[in-house]
């Protein structure tokens, strides 16, 4: 699934491509699985609007829409990937993709297409209050302090904790193991018994490797593509994730899989002690 340096380089991307754009119409297909909000709603709320701003909030992406004469309205176009989901920028001439769920028709001539051949991605649409806000902190943003915060007193183990969203929304199951493993913090650890100096390495080696990944496009493991299509270079930096068995790059040690909160983990033993 695309975490947040995923994300944030899709959202990124359409940003610079499509920002200032208008969606003259929307097409949607036909499987209720996609659609978290009615699809006549979300063509009610996306078409005849212009593309403000594209931007990530934790794993989702937030398309900031403005209607013609209701600048103040908010409106938004709320995408999450899941899994296998793709939002692309491309000509009308590209042929069309199967498990193609959402097709945007820009004033420019070109299109915004949704792909998600598992379809466990979901396109909503809000139009109340203050607009989406995700359901944890920011991982790029939250102070120090903050962090250290969150996992005082977590029964949990610090992999299970990284990726509750509701504390922190887009760390995923990557980038969790490789901020571990930068950290030298073995993955079933309780989150309540790390000492502060733990978790201020933690939050220092997490901020650091999300920019990195960032810079690097994303990693890609199987399906993900930027706007562009085109597959992030992370994967080939990644020092713990998906290495089980293969040496450590510090000690030589084998690399560890284990399963923690339902979801692989990959560790070092030495190395994370």
């Amino acid at each position: 699934m695309p975490e947040l340096p995923e994300v944030e380089t899709v959202a990124t991307g359409l940003h610079r491509r499509v920002a200032g754009d208008v969606i003259e119409s929307i097409w949607l297909g036909d499987k209720p699985q996609t659609f978290k909000s009615k699809p006549a709603e979300i063509a009610a709320t996306v078409e005849g609007t212009l593309i403000s701003a594209v931007r990530r909030v934790g794993k989702h992406i937030v398309v900031d829409l403005e209607a013609p004469g209701a600048k103040s309205e908010v409106r938004q176009w709320i995408v999450h990937l899941g899994m296998t989901g793709r939002f692309l920028v491309v000509d009308p001439a590209v042929e069309l993709a199967k498990h193609t769920h959402a097709i945007a028709r820009l004033k420019s001539g070109r299109e915004l297409r949704f792909v998600d051949p598992r379809r466990f991605g979901k396109l909503a649409v809000v139009r109340e209050g203050a607009g989406f806000a995700g359901p944890g902190s920011e991982p790029l943003t939250i102070t120090r302090e903050d962090f250290i915060q969150l996992f005082r007193r977590r029964k949990s183990p610090i992999k299970a904790a990284l990726l509750n969203q509701k504390l922190l929304h887009g760390v995923g199951n990557i980038y969790a193991d490789e901020a571990l493993f930068r950290a030298g913090i073995r993955p079933k650890r309780h989150a309540g018994k790390l000492t502060r100096d733990e978790l201020t390495r933690l939050h220092k080696e997490l901020v650091k490797v999300l920019r990195a990944a960032i810079k690097a496009g994303g990693t890609t493991v199987s399906d993900y593509v930027d706007s562009a299509g085109e597959s992030g270079l992370f994967q080939f930096r990644l020092r713990a994730y998906g290495r089980t068995g293969e040496p450590c790059l510090r000690c030589k040690t084998p690399i560890k899989r284990i399963v923690v909160g339902g979801r692989s983990t990959h560790y070092c033993p030495k190395c994370q002690g």
